[in-house]
């Protein structure tokens, strides 16, 4: 199964299974999603629980929130990344204060899928990074799984989650990265990362797309080169699994973050500066930062997608430099 049919069958089960969940956005009804992730959904729930909506992004958050505090829910879909601006008040200023300014009365149940990221040809408005924007939010978690696998698991645990839950999916993933499934309901913990890899030479942090580029680059070194490079996918941006990273820090004693999303005020500056706060004295060599550039948007011209977004070659490189620093 790839990463896009996971969703699907995870999505539809949710359907199948619970009469509070319904989905609603753009094109989500006849059309059945620009990536047909909900085509024939419609056929079988009815317009009540498949919702084609207007474009209207602050809208379609805004409804859900008031669903989601009644008791049903919503998954609400915002067909990419780049167009989920509109509702940044409906996600920021309501749907992740919810319980606290209810003072516990309500909280907000509520999914938000997106797919994200570059390496389709996108452009300017179909291939951002999105994550850094809400990852200062309290009261909203953020989630970004690589494989089937997770996919199904986190946007399980997602839908069960009592708060909001941004679901980001790695356009470019979702053909690309096949793996097994299990079947039935299951749910991985949200805020657990996983170590793809082991090594003891150097610690890579990464998320989406990257971390199969990291896995390449890694296993290509060692097949090389004989160099041991442990590879952690966070899975789950926020809450972040500190202890896994630190562990694995103190193991190595070197640290490198990859993501796509531009560098400056990028996740990997988070993670950098707790491992500094609370591992310092484990390091050998200044944390790396491997990230895109910090240009507004992503060229259309193949080359310059290709320039924005990190090659397994450039991976290789500073992973040599570092374990060789």
């Amino acid at each position: 199964m790839n990463n896009v049919e996971a969703v699907r069958t995870t999505l539809y089960e949710a359907l199948k299974n619970d009469s509070r969940t319904l989905i609603m956005g753009e094109d989500v009804g006849p059309r059945g999603n620009v990536f047909l992730i909900t085509k024939g959904f419609l056929d079988e729930f009815g317009p009540q629980r498949v919702l084609d909506t207007p474009l209207a992004e602050a809208s379609i958050v805004g409804i859900a929130v008031g669903m989601a505090m009644e008791g049903l829910r919503p998954i609400a879909e915002i067909q990419f990344a780049d167009f989920i601006f509109p509702a940044f008040n409906q996600i920021v200023g309501e749907a992740a204060k919810t319980r606290y300014r209810s003072n516990g009365d309500f909280t907000c149940p509520l999914v938000i899928r997106t797919p994200y990221g570059g390496g389709v040809r996108g452009s300017l408005s179909h291939s951002i990074s999105v994550e850094a924007l809400f990852y200062h939010v309290p009261g909203l978690k953020i989630v970004a799984p690589s494989t089937p696998a997770d996919m199904k698991g986190l946007l399980n645990a997602a839908i069960d989650d009592p708060d909001p839950v941004l679901y980001l999916e790695h356009k470019k993933t979702y053909r690309l990265i096949k793996g097994e499934v299990p079947g039935g309901h299951y749910t991985i913990p949200i805020g657990k990362a996983a170590v793809r890899r082991e090594g003891h030479q150097l610690t890579v942090v990464s998320y989406g797309l990257n971390v199969h580029q990291a896995l390449e680059a890694a296993n290509q070194l060692e097949a090389d080169e004989a160099l041991k490079v442990e590879v952690i996918d966070l899975r789950s941006i926020r809450p972040m699994d500190k202890q896994t990273i630190l562990a694995s820090v103190r193991k190595t004693r070197k640290l490198m973050i990859i993501h796509e999303d531009n560098k400056f005020g990028g996740i990997g500056a988070e993670i950098s500066a707790m491992v500094a706060e609370e591992a310092l004295f484990d390091l050998d060599a200044p944390i790396c930062r491997l990230c895109g550039p910090d240009v507004p948007p992503m060229g259309y011209a193949l080359p310059l997608e290709e320039e924005f977004m990190i090659s397994t070659e450039r991976m290789k490189q500073r992973m040599r430099e570092m374990v060789k620093f």
